[in-house]
Order: structure tokens, then C-alpha cells, then sequence
């Protein structure tokens, strides 16, 4: 398995934006089905964005639908650009990822803290 880091959390004020990004160190994402999950405090962790291995199939949760968008660079990086935030987008942020036509996110980063003030 390969190692995934994310990066870009932090504090920013509702309305505000921010871009995650979630790097491989051990393989590219050419043949691997990724997403972004989430996980607030005393929640289930959620899953917010997937993209397909061939870079469709994008796929986002209802509640934050026109406002974030799962990108890659078709090599090691995976994005998450998170626009108009909103309080309840608080939470740690988890990029995972599977080989294509598995099931399963069996690959995940350690995740990146991200703080929304009202």
C-alpha cells in the first residue's frame, strides 16, 4: 500500500475557501478509485467526494453538492476544493483510496483538520 498525506486544513471564516490536497508517496492514481471522506466529532465519518480512477464518475454528498469539488492531476495528488464553507464543514478530512473495481477504501491518509468559525 501507499502512503497518503493531506494537507491545506485549517481555521477560515464561514464563507471562506479552502483547497486540500492528499499526495502519494507510494503509487499513482491511475488505476485507483479515490475519495474524500470526513468526520466530525461524535459523527460517523462520511464520505464527501469520490472520482473514478479514470478521473469521472464524480460523486458528492447532498450537503456539499455545487460547493466542493474532488479533482486529481492525473498523477500522485488528489484535491478537494472547498468553497462557500459553512460551520457544520467542520471536521478531520481523510483522503482514501482502492484499486479500481474493488470495494472498499483500504488505503487512508491520516487526515487534516478543518475549522469553520461562525
Amino acid at each position: 500500500h501507499g502512503q497518503l498525506v493531506e494537507s491545506g486544513g485549517g481555521l477560515v471564516q464561514a464563507g471562506g475557501s479552502l483547497r486540500l490536497s492528499c499526495v502519494s508517496s507510494g503509487h499513482s492514481f491511475s488505476r485507483y478509485d479515490m475519495a474524500w471522506f470526513r468526520q466530525a466529532p461524535g459523527k460517523e465519518r462520511e464520505r464527501v467526494a469520490s472520482v473514478n480512477w479514470n478521473g469521472g464518475g464524480k460523486n458528492y454528498a447532498d450537503s456539499v453538492k455545487g460547493r466542493f469539488t474532488i479533482s486529481t492531476d492525473g498523477d500522485r495528488t488528489l484535491y478537494l476544493q472547498m468553497n462557500s464553507l459553512q460551520f457544520s464543514d467542520t471536521a478531520i478530512y481523510y483522503c482514501a483510496g482502492r484499486r479500481a473495481f474493488s470495494s472498499g477504501y483500504n488505503e487512508w491518509g491520516q487526515g487534516t483538520q478543518v475549522t469553520v468559525s461562525s
